[in-house]
């Protein structure tokens, strides 16, 4: 197969962009699905970034099978994965792809740090994304389970096992914030205490 040029992967991250199945089946078909995976911009964004961001669930279903495993985890330039995109834009299906991608990282990708120090549940936390960190927290509380032999990794979360999950999240600057997620009323978040504030 021929090896595409510069323009033709920069074109593919954009078709990915915007959705376009089409434009990504043709670079494919010309190229190889090798090639697909060594597409990215200037930034480091992958095609998976990319269809991640938007909410392009057709075309993942349609790209994560050709793509080797090792691009889920894949960082761009600011330390970001295509799951870091999907919080962050708030695309609860595109997460759900990247995390349940067959031979995959699995939960382990809410665990990966961007170069501001946050993870994907960070993202979901700063865009106020409760829907998503609340699904987060439950695919970790799953893995640590499976982890600890107790999960048979079929098994579905009770809700009523998940009231009062109590997480904390650091951002950059070091300031942590505590979100209490329960499954019968909405997420709510604290606000770090002032740490300048003089005692009294």
């Amino acid at each position: 197969m021929p090896t595409p040029s510069d323009e033709e992967l920069e074109d593919v991250v954009y078709a990915a962009r915007y959705g376009d199945l089409d434009d990504v089946r043709a670079f494919i078909d010309s190229f190889g699905a090798s090639a697909l995976a060594t597409a990215h911009d200037e930034s480091g964004n992958t095609v998976l970034h990319m269809a991640a961001a938007n909410g392009h669930t057709e075309l993942l279903d349609y790209i994560i099978p050709l793509l080797p495993s090792s691009l889920l985890s894949a960082q761009n330039a600011a330390g970001s994965t295509a799951l870091h995109w999907a919080a962050l834009n708030s695309h609860l299906e595109a997460a759900k792809r990247l995390v349940d991608a067959p031979g995959g990282p699995g939960a382990a990708l809410v665990d990966i740090r961007n170069a501001a120090g946050r993870s994907p549940l960070g993202e979901a936390e700063n865009a106020g994304w409760e829907e998503g960190a609340k699904w987060m927290v439950e695919i970790m509380s799953l893995d640590e389970k499976e982890a600890k032999g107790e999960g048979d990794g079929d098994a579905t979360v009770d809700p009523a096992v998940l009231r009062d999950v109590e997480i904390e999240i650091e951002d950059a600057d070091g300031q942590v914030a505590k979100m209490s997620l329960s499954s019968d009323a909405p997420a709510t978040v604290r606000e770090p205490a002032d740490s300048t504030a003089e005692s009294t």
